[in-house]
Formats: C-alpha cells, sequence, structure tokens
C-alpha cells in the first residue's frame, strides 16, 4: 500500500468511526459522512489519474455531484429538525413520535 493510498483509507476509517461513535448532534454526523465521500472523490480522482483514461474520469465527477445532493439534502433536514424539534441532538429524535 503506498502512502498516498494508506493516507485516504485512513481518512475514511476516520471518518467513519467518527459517524460510528460520535452521533450526539446531526451536525456532526453529516460532517462524518461529509468527509468520507470528499476523501472518496480525493481518491477516485487520483485513480483515474494515474489510469491516464479518458473513460474513467467520469466517476469522480459523478460522484462529486452525489455528495453536494447529498449535502443538501442533510443541511434540509438539519433545519427541517431544528425547526421541529429546537435542536439537533440525534437522542431527542423519536422515530415512533414523527
Amino acid at each position: 500500500m503506498t502512502p498516498v493510498q494508506f493516507t485516504f483509507s485512513s481518512a475514511f476509517i476516520l471518518g467513519l468511526t467518527g459517524l460510528v461513535f460520535h452521533r450526539t448532534h446531526l451536525l456532526s454526523a453529516l460532517l462524518c459522512l461529509e468527509g468520507m465521500m470528499l476523501s472518496l472523490y480525493v481518491a477516485f480522482s487520483i485513480w483515474s489519474l494515474s489510469m491516464g483514461s479518458t473513460s474513467s474520469s467520469a466517476l469522480p465527477l459523478f460522484l462529486l455531484a452525489i455528495s453536494a445532493c447529498e449535502a443538501s439534502a442533510g443541511l434540509a433536514l438539519l433545519v427541517a429538525t431544528a425547526r421541529t424539534h429546537g435542536t439537533d441532538r440525534l437522542q431527542s429524535l423519536n422515530l415512533l413520535q414523527c
């Protein structure tokens, strides 16, 4: 494993562990998801550059578009829960009450 691959895989694992262990606020969970998507985007970009073909260069752009849609949907959910519940703490949200 090259140092570049180790860096991006450790960034992804760090975002995943942050998502699993620090789920107190919705904003922190969204930031961990965004960090994971960003590390995947950079890893796919470097992979497509190392392959040298133009056919694999569309994958990072597609992933970036999906990441932007995910971020906007997450922020919309954050605003909606902050307005209805008054907080973004995940323990105060109950799916049975919605």
